[in-house]
């Protein structure tokens, strides 16, 4: 695989049959604690702004320290961002979710979680919505990220994906000190909005945040199969040229079952090229390397 600066890297994912059988294999070892009726995480409730509250699920690794200071991971999920957590720390909703879905293999690759819901008065039907370009939003984040350093004494990490990526990085681009992120990793980022939709937030992309104030290190990863309107691969190095990231990498990855309809806003699902079905251990890996200081 060859890198270029501010340039799209392919990565090549030649799955044979054999990698196939294994990487489902490892899915089925790995299934969410949920579905045996396990806890899925911690729960941790947060206060918030305007006296809301926030919560989110920790899933702590055996592997997170084993390579010296440990990881975790703050996962962002797109759609509404309301997974409706449990008591148990299992989301109900968004469950096909890229981020939500590989919470197992983000575990197994030595990688503590933090899954966050949408705080407690933005759980409607729009749940996040036009909040996620906001300060207060990034200011929710900062304190999950200073909360996490507090419990875990590590490196703390956003990932956001499809819309989630658009919190991500409004987040990267306003915290500093303890609240601030060590580095974020964008997947399928939402990079086209839709000026004519009736809601006014379906407007708004990633370039509606202060991506010029984004400095540390950034990860970027598109489909080339992506089929989904709001998030066309080829606008991620326009996405990457914006920001002042000392160390970053655009990766546009290709194969998995591809998607057989045209450009839509249905293409925006998890369980399409878009959410990288069927190449999440591929992916998992890719992000884990870049977080550990190599490339995808």
């Amino acid at each position: 695989m060859r890198r270029a600066p501010s340039r799209s890297l392919v990565a090549r994912f030649s799955i044979l049959g054999a990698l196939v059988l294994l990487s489902a294999t490892i899915c089925r070892a790995q299934s969410p604690p949920s579905s045996r009726g396990e806890p899925c995480g911690q729960l941790v409730t947060l206060e918030t702004h305007a006296r809301s509250t926030t919560r989110y699920a920790f899933g702590s690794s055996p592997g997170a320290g084993a390579q010296g200071v440990p990881f975790t991971l703050v996962l962002l999920p797109g759609g509404s961002g309301h997974v409706d957590l449990g008591e148990n720390g299992c989301p109900s909703a968004l469950k096909g979710n890229l981020l939500v879905r590989s919470i197992p293999l983000f575990r197994a690759a030595g990688f503590n979680t933090a899954l966050v819901d949408a705080p407690s008065d933005h759980q409607d039907e729009d749940g996040l919505g036009g909040f996620r370009i906001t300060t207060q939003h990034a200011d929710d984040i900062g304190e999950v990220i200073a909360d996490l350093r507090t419990r875990t004494q590590g490196s703390v990490w956003l990932a956001g994906t499809s819309r989630g990526s658009i919190s991500a990085a409004n987040a990267a681009a306003r915290l500093t000190g303890r609240f601030a992120p060590d580095g974020v990793v964008l997947t399928s980022s939402l990079m086209s909005g839709d000026s004519a939709a009736r809601k006014k937030w379906v407007a708004q992309s990633v370039f509606d945040v202060p991506l010029e104030d984004i400095r540390l290190a950034l990860l970027l990863v598109g489909h080339a199969a992506d089929q989904c309107v709001r998030s066309p691969a080829n606008l991620m190095d326009s996405v990457m040229a914006r920001t002042h990231s000392a160390r970053r990498q655009v990766v546009t990855v290709v194969g998995g079952p591809g998607y057989s309809g045209s450009p839509s806003i249905h293409a925006c699902e998890g369980r399409a090229p878009h959410g990288f079905v069927d190449q999440e251990a591929e992916v998992v890996s890719g992000i884990g390397r870049f977080i550990r200081g190599g490339n995808f």
